[in-house]
């Protein structure tokens, strides 16, 4: 379980970074959908961590925040660059 938790939290970044040398909002906004999936699954992992008694309820609870606002704000930029492809039309 370390391994795929350390390969989907990294995925979320990386996800974004890779859209860095693109030029469309379509791309960025496929990219962060893409990391919003990586987020969701890191959500699910911390979950099954605390669940089977790998961290206690405060350390699960630091990193599940820091995920939600992270996908907080993947879920803003989404919003926005999807508006405004729809505003270009």
């Amino acid at each position: 379980m370390t391994g795929q938790l350390r390969r989907a939290v990294v995925s979320v970044p990386t996800n974004v970074a890779e859209d860095c040398g693109r030029n469309s909002d379509g791309d960025l906004a496929r990219f962060l959908e893409i990391s919003m999936g990586s987020a969701s699954e890191v959500e699910y992992l911390l979950l099954l961590a605390r669940d089977w008694g790998y961290w206690d309820e405060g350390t699960y609870e630091r990193y599940a925040t820091g995920m939600m606002e992270i996908k907080r704000m993947l879920a803003g930029l989404i919003m926005t660059l999807k508006a405004k492809l729809i505003a270009d039309r």
